[in-house]
């Protein structure tokens, strides 16, 4: 059967069964990224590090997604796909391993940023699986896959506080490690052996042609500015949660604090129906839509620690929402050049990582001075500006691609 699909998928694009491995091993390799955010203060208290200086160990993991996404995405345009895939998940089990053996500050710091770099991975999934499918069930996959690496991100906080309750946070990294190995072996099965063909492009060509592609086209820039502030406003709420709750008068456990992603799981549902809704022509709407839910969630953010229910249903449309203007993001970008799907892709996650790294040292550092209320001012302006530049796409000199 293995072989039947790694055979049959370059021809009849991808099975259901190829597609849920991708969407799987998607989730399985973003949530790396995340698994810190609700185990800050056990890190910090096993190796002293300051409260005002926590957000650095996110900061650098997003640094380094940051230049996986410069320097490494684009090669899955240029190179075998397969064997790029395999040889990223080995690398990233081993710099799991570096964090879980960590014993001090500078050897987790080091290790977090070879995690970043590496968990890129995701996005040459989300590329293979945009190539490897047909152009009529393009959306489809992404939207699923996609639905896969929401679930990845949101379960990875509940996965983290459980394990870490049990073993500690190194546990955390000691079974992301092994649960990478699986994933690389099942994917050397499903994946096709036989790449497309590759064009003669050369890798410093491809490297200098991205930036070039969002300047010139203003939907992809367009497109790429509001990720920045969504994932800004995103990391900004995740990061800073576990500070109020793991005080009095809460003092929740982090696997309490992690349910707390359970509720977030709207946003795979939202996943889907926004890649339908940008397959039918209608992401613009789907983003602006979005984005005013985003800017009300704050409001019902703020409400803590007065309201718990409040609080709730505020991170229910926060995700909802930030998830459905990236998958509507992702379906408008790799539609605009699936040939190039992979610098696409990894050109526009630069502007979520560099969000997410602006956010996360935002939170902690704006929670230190101002609590709670600062928090969640900086993420409403993140917001609000991301709103506001939704607005300004619409503009009639930014309108000459109706699916912007």
């Amino acid at each position: 059967m293995v072989g039947k699909i790694a055979h049959d998928v370059p021809v009849k694009g991808l099975s259901r069964v190829t597609t849920l491995v991708l969407a799987a091993a998607a989730g399985s390799s973003v949530a790396n990224i995340y698994y810190a955010q609700p185990l800050l203060d056990l890190m910090a208290q096993d190796l002293g590090i300051s409260a005002a200086t926590i957000g650095m160990i996110v900061m650098v993991t997003q640094i380094g997604y940051g230049l996986g996404l410069i320097f490494i995405v684009p090669l899955s345009d240029l190179v075998d796909r397969r064997k790029l895939i395999v040889a990223q998940g080995l690398l990233l089990a081993i710099a799991l391993l570096i964090v879980a053996a960590a014993g001090a500050r500078t050897m987790l710091l080091l290790g977090m940023t070879a995690v970043g770099l590496l968990a890129v991975l995701v996005q040459v999934l989300v590329a293979q699986a945009a190539a490897l499918a047909t152009p009529t069930q393009r959306g489809k996959v992404v939207g699923t896959v996609t639905s896969g690496v929401v679930t990845g991100i949101l379960a990875a906080r509940s996965v983290a506080g459980i394990v870490a309750d049990i073993g500690g946070w190194r546990a955390v990294y000691l079974a992301s490690a092994f649960v990478t190995l699986v994933m690389v072996g099942i994917l050397m099965s499903v994946l096709p052996r036989r790449s497309q063909e590759r064009g003669s492009e050369t890798y410093i060509r491809a490297l200098i042609s991205t930036p070039g592609l969002f300047l010139r086209e203003r939907m992809l820039l367009s497109r790429g500015a509001i990720a920045l502030l969504i994932f800004a406003s995103f990391a900004t709420f995740w990061t800073a949660l576990v500070l109020p709750l793991s005080a009095p008068p809460f003092s929740y456990s982090h696997t309490h604090i992690g349910l707390f992603g359970l509720i977030g799981l709207a946003g795979a549902i939202g996943a889907t129906w926004a890649g339908t809704l940008a397959d039918r022509g209608y992401g613009r709407w789907t983003t602006g839509i979005s984005l005013v839910v985003l800017v009300a969630s704050w409001g019902l953010i703020a409400l803590l620690p007065l309201s718990m229910t409040g609080l709730v249903i505020g991170v229910f449309l926060l995700d909802l929402a930030v998830q459905a203007v990236h998958v509507s993001n992702l379906s408008v970008i790799v539609a605009f050049s699936p040939e190039k799907s992979g610098r696409l892709i990894g050109a526009y996650m630069v502007f979520y990582s560099a969000g997410s790294a602006l956010g996360a040292i935002g939170a902690t550092s704006a929670y230190a001075q101002f609590g709670w209320q600062g928090v969640v001012m900086l993420g409403a302006t993140f917001s609000a500006i991301a709103l506001i530049a939704w607005i300004a796409s619409l503009l009639p000199e930014n309108t000459d691609r109706s699916t912007a």
